[in-house]
Formats: C-alpha cells, structure tokens, sequence
C-alpha cells in the first residue's frame, strides 16, 4: 500500500512538471487579445482612426544585436466614419520609424503605386483598393461594413527590443477639409478623431456624383466605352501635365485583381503576347470552349508600350488619335500634339463578375521610360464619366460608362539614381569638376578596382570629350601636375548616359556668358530633346542663346528651356572614333548663352550665382556637383557685353571643345 502511494505521487509530480514543461515555452512575445474601441471613439464627430498593434516574432537570421533583429510583426489599423459627411477616396498617413518592410496590407494599396513587400520605414500613405468610400450611419443605418475598413497588416520591423512596443510615429487623415491632432497613445494602440477643417476652403468646382478630377504631373483615364455580361472595352488616356515632364517609348504596368485578361488592343501592345495562362488558369476552366488563340495577354501584371509611327493608320490595331509616337510624351509646353497618348482594349472578366455593371479597374499603375523621370502613382479613383463628342459630328456628347483616374507625380531622384549629370567649368579656373562618383549608380561596380564612395577626382577640360574608362591616365597626370593626392582604388565612374558641362565664358560689368554642352553616352539618339536650367536669381537676366531654341518657362522667371533648332533637335548617339584603337565619340550639341546683370542686386558669378542649382534633361532631374570652381585672383572684368559677345560667339565657331 505504502508502494502504491509512492508511485502515486512520482506518478502526479512527473505530470505536473511535463505540464509546467509545456506552459513554459520561450515564445517571444504573447499574442494579446483584440482591444477593445476606445471610448473616444463613442464621442467622434468625424473620422476616426485607430492602429493596434497585435504581435510579433523573431524572424531567421537570430543575431545578438537587438538593433539589428528582425521581427515579424502584425498589426491593424482602422478607418470608421463617426460624421455625418461621407468620406470619398480615403488616404491616411502611417509614421512607421523602425525601418519596417511591408508585406500585406489588405484592403488597402500603397499610393505611390509599390508593390509588396515595400520599404516603409520614413512612413507611408495607404488607400482604399476595394472600398475607396465610407459611407454614413445615416445613410446606411448604422451598417459597419460601409462606414468602416480595417486593414490587416504584416511586415518586418527592427531595433525594438522586448519589452518594448514597435508603434508608429503618428496616424493621419491626409483628405482635404480634414484637421487631425496628435493620436492619443498607448501601450500597444494609438487613435485619432480627425474633424472637418472650418477653415478650409475648396475651389469652386461643379458637383459630380463622383470625386472631381485632380491635377498632378501625369494624368491617367481608364474609360468603359462599352459593356456587356462577360466583357467590356475600355479606353486609356495618358496626358503629360507637367511643363517639364517627359517620357520616352513609355511602358505602363497595373495589376488585374479580380482574373481579368486582355483580348485584343488598339493604339498599344503587350510586350508579351501569350494565353497560355489563361488556358491552364481559371479563365481556361470557364470558358471551356473559347479560342484563346488571338488573345492579346493573359498576365496578371501586362506590360504595354506605344506603337510605333508607321502602325498609325493600321486599321486593325492602330488609326487612333493621339496614338503610334513610339512611346514619347512631350511636355505641352513643347508640343501639345505629343502630349498625350491614348490606346483601347477590350477585357474579359471572370465570375463572378458576370453582368454589366461589374466592372474594377486594373490597380497599382506604374508608367516609366527611358531616361526620364521617376513617377509615382496613385491609386484608381472613379471620377465622373469621360464626355466625348459624338462620332456623327452633331452637337451632342456621348460619355463613358464608367471613369476612373490615376495621377502620377514625379518623385526627385535619389542619390546615386540619376540617369544624367553635370560637370562645372569656368574661364578663370583651369580645372573641371566633373559628375559625381556612381552619381547614376555603382550597383554593379566591382569595389576592389574602384571606391564609390571617394570624390570624383579633377579633370582637365579635354578630358571631357572621351569616355570614363579613356579619363584615367588623363586625370593621373592632371593630378601629378596640380600635385594632388591619387586614391587608391580610383573613385568609380558616374555611369550616365548623358552628361552635361556647363562653364562660366565670361564676366564683365553688365552682363556674364555661359556655355553649356550637352554629351550622349548612349547607343541611341534623342529626338525632340530639351533642357531645363534653374538658378536663383541669375536667369532673370537671360537675353538670349545663340545655337538652340530658349525661353523662360511660363510662370516661372527662374527657370530657362532650351531645345534644338528645327533639323538639329537631335542629340545623336554614341559613335566609334576614327581608328580601331581611338575612343568611342558621343553625340555633341553645345551653345553660348548671354546674361545681362542690370535690375538684380546682389548678383555674384564667381562666387557661385552663375551655376545652376537644377539641370533636368528631357525631364530627368540631373545629378549636380557638390561645390563649384573657385576664383585663385578674384577675377572680374570690367568690358562691356557688346565687346566680347562677338569673341565669345567667334570661340564657339572655331574652337568647338567640350568647352
């Protein structure tokens, strides 16, 4: 008896430790139940935003450094319509600080257009992907799911260590006519009731049904001409609104959601024609009996581009107005006939979309092109329908179905992400200093031959005319002779494909000349090509350019336009040299340029008011040197401008250098 007693116990101590075995495991961190709504939410006059956090883990590789620990967190934010005004197109602001990558956010899009997983550690701006509107209680009785999104997020965050919570900076209404405080904080929630502004005042704009049109640098118009059960035809507009802006041989890409494909277009093509997706996905199980054979593309993601110049009046796949420019939208400020470029297609759709009047526009739009500059994109918004005037000629309009708008904008390069740079020259300094080092990138520049992270080193002004790989005895020698220091390893080349010297010709008392040349490293030829220059107060005596077409952009008196002349507004290509053994030679475009000084106070050239602080080439933002040459003697003469603007024009005629 005494026995079994014993193995009693033994029996109920081992399972109590296996139970305290498994209670006990190192998980990092609980996952905490949902949290109840805030009790401000119950006194909000507007909108209200929340964000929960909701758990995390560690994620693969474990380091000691808990700055450097990967988590993978997930957490919740929400968007609840408390006003009595409904809400169109909702956008918030979420401050991430923690160097977070997301992975999934559903119900919502990134609205510069950024695919998943996206770098959002400065912050991000989320929108509606298949609810954009919140409705009232009013309207709705009360009915959550149209006054109300949550967005269930997942990503990776780093630095915080446990117990520490790893919460936003700030959640934010970013609508117009809405005013948000600081969110209230707490441990693992924050929230915000954002109110109308009574202050603010919006444009007069006629009442639509839908939200008005908005202005930004690139526009984009998804149109339903036609519908019908199972599929529908749709037109794309794409205008150029930015009086700067460009893109060459454009490809644009969007994302269908709901298993659309494309049949067949007009005005554009896909890069990728091929139905074989369609066949072994779900397009194939429901039209069991369709030809796949002449469908256009069945990708999730197409990749369509313009139509060259001689499928202009192709009758079956081209004569549209505005179409087949090979991809090149000019600034309207240059052409308003190239400014714009449209293109139809007709879309099938999938169950269980089957009627006329489901219809959901493609979503994450990006547009991009050679050479040209970065453009974000917003999400689709649906907009009044499109008036067109009728075919027949009569005066009457016909309109769209259904319109939806995308705007882009153009983003500011970021360091070494350029695709043009400047070099910076002057009569009284002998020296060049040429393109920042990788100033268009070094991705994949072998570091043990060169450094990208060293200055550029300084260049004599011939060394110019040759590529970068031809500069390096000239720039050794340069150095020995100025008795400069030689890195080693060399810094890396600049690695753009165009580059631009500008030097300082002359100062006299009234007026400075300049002379800027333009160099094509590429193996293809600009058409149409223009250049931007901006300076503080300088151009506002602009008088003339002697080899190009200039004027000051509209608007603005600190920014001058210049263009080829008519038979010269190409920038050629990149050419072999005379012999086997001779450099390659790039394309060359160069012209004087004349500045008066009368009427601006202050104006100093050699002490830096004659170099530009922005250069954009065909509407690419240029990457800039970070100082300026520099006068030993402080030079300045004291001529007048009708005495040595015919030395200057003489100098560019016989001696046409790069400088």
């Amino acid at each position: 008896m005494k026995m079994a007693w014993k193995a009693l116990v033994f029996v109920f101590f081992l399972f109590s430790y296996q139970l305290y075995l498994g209670g006990a495991q190192d998980y990092d961190e609980p996952e905490p139940e949902p949290a109840a709504p805030p009790p401000e939410q119950e006194h909000c006059n507007g909108i209200f935003l929340s964000y929960v956090f909701i758990s995390r883990e560690k994620e693969y590789p474990r380091v000691k450094n808990a700055t450097a620990q990967a988590w993978a967190f997930k957490s919740m934010a929400t968007v609840l319509n408390a006003g009595s005004y409904e809400l169109k197109a909702w956008k918030i602001f979420i401050g991430f600080q923690h160097d977070e990558v997301l992975v999934s956010a559903t119900g919502a899009v990134i609205v510069d257009g950024d695919d998943f997983p996206a770098a959002v550690g400065n912050g991000t701006y989320l929108a509606g992907n298949s609810q954009t509107d919140l409705k009232t209680s009013i309207d709705t009785a009360g009915d959550i799911n149209q006054i109300q999104v949550q967005i269930e997020m997942t990503g990776t965050q780093f630095g915080v260590k446990p117990p520490g919570i790893p919460m936003p900076k700030t959640i934010q209404l970013v609508n117009d006519g809405y005013k948000c405080p600081a969110p209230t904080r707490r441990k693992s929630t924050m929230h915000v009731c954002c109110v109308k502004n009574p202050k603010f005042k919006p444009k007069p704009v006629k009442k639509t049904k839908f939200l008005p049109r908005q202005n930004g640098d690139l526009l984009l118009v998804y149109d339903v001409l036609q519908a019908y059960p199972g599929n529908y035809f749709a037109q794309v507009t794409i205008d150029n609104n930015h009086p700067i802006g460009r893109l060459d041989r454009w490809n644009l890409t969007w994302e269908w959601t709901r298993g659309e494909f494309i049949y067949s277009m007009r005005g554009a093509y896909t890069h990728k024609k091929d139905f074989t997706g369609c066949i072994y996905g779900d397009a194939g199980k429901y039209y069991q009996d369709f030809d796949f054979s002449p469908v256009m593309n069945c990708e999730k993601r197409p990749v369509i581009t313009d139509l060259p110049p001689e499928k202009a009046k192709d009758e079956k796949i081209g004569n549209l107005p505005y179409c087949c420019k090979n991809g090149t939208l000019l600034p309207n400020t240059m052409d308003s006939t190239k400014s714009r470029a449209i293109f139809q297609l007709q879309v099938f759709k999938l169950p269980p979309d089957i009627n006329r009047t489901a219809i959901n526009p493609p979503q994450k739009w990006k547009i991009n092109g050679i050479l040209n500059p970065d453009y974000k994109c917003g999400p689709p918004i649906r907009v009044d329908p499109t008036e067109f005037p009728d075919p027949s000629g009569l005066q009457q309009t016909s309109s769209a179905i259904a319109s939806w708008q995308v705007v882009c904008n153009i983003s500011r390069p970021k360091e070494k992400k350029s695709h043009c740079c400047v070099s910076f020259s002057t009569f009284y300094n002998d020296t060049v200093i040429p393109c920042n080092t990788c100033a268009c990138g070094c991705d994949d520049i072998d570091t043990d031959t060169c450094n990208p992270d060293a200055p550029p080193m300084l260049l004599p002004p011939e060394a110019l005319l040759v590529p970068f790989d031809n500069r390096t005895a000239k720039a050794k020698a340069w150095a020995q002779i100025k008795n400069r220091h030689i890195p080693k390893p060399l810094p890396c080349p600049d690695n753009c494909g165009v580059s631009i010297n500008w030097h300082i010709h002359s100062d006299y008392s009234d007026g400075w000349t300049a002379r800027v040349t333009l160099f094509n490293w590429e193996d293809h030829a600009f058409e149409d090509w223009f250049l931007a220059i901006e300076m503080d107060k300088a151009n506002r005596g602009y008088e003339n350019v002697y080899s190009f077409n200039g004027t000051r952009l509209p608007g603005n008196n600190d920014t001058i336009l210049f263009q080829g002349l008519p038979g010269l507004n190409y920038l050629i290509a990149e050419t072999n040299g005379t012999d086997i053994h001779s450099p390659r030679v790039p394309g060359k475009q160069q012209s004087v340029i004349s500045f008066k000084k009368s009427g601006i106070h202050g104006l100093n050239i050699i002490q830096g008011d004659g170099f530009p602080k922005r250069v954009i080439f065909n509407g690419e933002e240029c990457s800039l040197p970070k100082h300026f040459p520099m006068a030993n003697d402080g030079h300045r003469s004291h001529v007048k401008l009708r005495q040595v603007i015919f030395f200057a024009l003489m100098t560019f005629v016989l001696m046409p250098g790069p400088l």
